[in-house]
């Protein structure tokens, strides 16, 4: 999974706790862009719409954000907290590519091909993995899957 917790990564970024409060509480939206930024809305506001920000990472931690109070204030703000402790977002943002045969892209999601231990697959499927296998990376059922007896 992630060489970098989401508890070490607010460790670099080193945010006040009113920082890292407002990125827990307020009602983020992310969107995992093409080049690895991320788009963050702020749906917590009447209009949504002007509060929208890029945060962009190196490495795994987010390092600047388009939003004024990065610009303007010491540390990072909430939007970097906010991709930072959402370990799923940041995970897909510092993602690699990989290309495939057929001119698609694909993102390397998984480090092994060991299943989750929250694996549910079953062959009614319809050879869909279950979501833990989904979650993981996985295309496919687990092949190991047995219907309940």
């Amino acid at each position: 999974m992630s060489e970098t917790s989401p508890s070490e990564v607010l460790d670099v970024l080193d945010a006040d706790a009113t920082t890292e409060k407002r990125a827990t509480w307020e009602a983020f939206e992310f969107t995992v862009l093409e080049s690895g930024a991320v788009k963050v809305v702020n749906a917590s506001h009447d209009n949504p719409d002007d509060h929208q920000y890029t945060v962009h990472t190196g490495g795994r931690i987010p390092t600047d954000c388009t939003c004024p109070a990065f610009e303007y204030q010491k540390g990072p703000c909430k939007h970097m907290v906010a991709v930072a402790i959402r370990e799923p977002v940041l995970e897909a943002a510092t993602a690699k590519p990989v290309l495939k045969a057929d001119g698609g892209v694909v993102v390397e999601r998984r480090a092994t091909d060991e299943r989750p231990d929250d694996c549910d697959c079953a062959p009614s499927f319809d050879g869909l993995p279950c979501w833990a296998c989904y979650r993981d990376g996985f295309e496919v059922p687990n092949p190991d899957a047995r219907a309940d007896e």
